[in-house]
């Protein structure tokens, strides 16, 4: 009896635990040559996977290989530029309404910026 309940408790902290990150965020994202671009990220979570899509200057790109573990995220995206198709990966950490990421990949040294829950 003592290890069923101490596993049902073990199960609500593990399930407190897990960042709630579904729905619509919005970030200003460094571009190549340091430009802000506004991005827009909608996120679907079933259990630990992480789907969804990224929207921003450069038209919608799907989610890929995304997971939720505790407070850490992280997925990749795909994008082409001149032709070449190149694999961007996001890793963030949850606090509450923002996930402050760093993003690697393509040219030049990782990029960090913050997104934020938009408003319903």
């Amino acid at each position: 009896m003592r290890l069923a309940v101490f596993a049902l408790c073990l199960a609500f902290v593990g399930a407190a635990v897990a960042a709630d990150v579904s729905g619509k965020w919005t970030a200003q994202v460094p571009g190549r040559d340091g430009q802000l671009q506004d991005t827009t990220f909608n996120f679907k979570v079933d259990g630990a996977k992480l789907t969804g899509t990224m929207s921003g200057p450069r038209g919608d790109a799907e989610i890929s290989d995304g997971k939720v573990e505790g407070d850490k995220i992280s997925f990749s995206v795909v994008r082409n530029f001149g032709g070449n198709e190149v694999k961007l990966l996001y890793k963030g950490t949850v606090a509450g309404s923002e996930i402050k990421f760093t993003r690697e990949g393509g040219q030049g040294p990782a990029r960090e910026f913050t997104a934020k829950r938009a408003a319903t």
